[in-house]
């Protein structure tokens, strides 16, 4: 019979004046991780995460500029602390919705939809290798062939 552990994890952040609390599930199986999101407050409806292991990875798309951005917070030691804040995208024109992200060993991939105009609907990517501390540039996964990577 497998014995089940279950942890609760609040995680409160901040991002200028507005706080985010997100509350998980962490329920241990005995070689297995399995996760969940039970609430998410703050007035960003578009939030997502992964775990890993220790790794908690937040994106979030906001609008406080004006203009639409995909940002992004981790913790590589379960939640006791967070990397500063990292920007994903410096779109000035694009509407940003459907975030997703997905993260497995070293890797994490944060991957959302941009409508420029009202025929370019696309998906994008960012790519991390190194537990989201540094990401590839933006690509665009809308094109046949090889993957136009935006901004290089």
């Amino acid at each position: 019979m497998n014995k089940q552990h279950t942890t609760w994890v609040i995680i409160i952040f901040a991002v200028g004046t507005t706080t985010y609390t997100i509350a998980l599930f962490l329920a241990q199986l005995t070689t297995q991780l399995a996760y969940g999101t039970i609430a998410v407050q703050g007035p960003e409806s578009r939030v997502t995460l992964a775990v890993s292991g220790d790794n908690i990875y937040i994106a979030w798309i906001t609008n406080k500029t004006g203009n639409d951005q995909v940002m992004f917070r981790s913790s590589n030691d379960a939640g006791a602390t967070f990397n500063d804040i990292m920007n994903l995208n410096n779109a000035t024109d694009a509407k940003l919705h459907d975030i997703q992200i997905a993260a497995g060993a070293e890797n994490v991939v944060v991957i959302w939809r941009q409508q420029i105009n009202a025929t370019s609907d696309e998906p994008v990517a960012r790519i991390s290798a190194d537990n989201g501390q540094t990401f590839e540039s933006v690509a665009n996964l809308a094109s046949n062939g090889t993957i136009n990577v935006i901004g290089t």
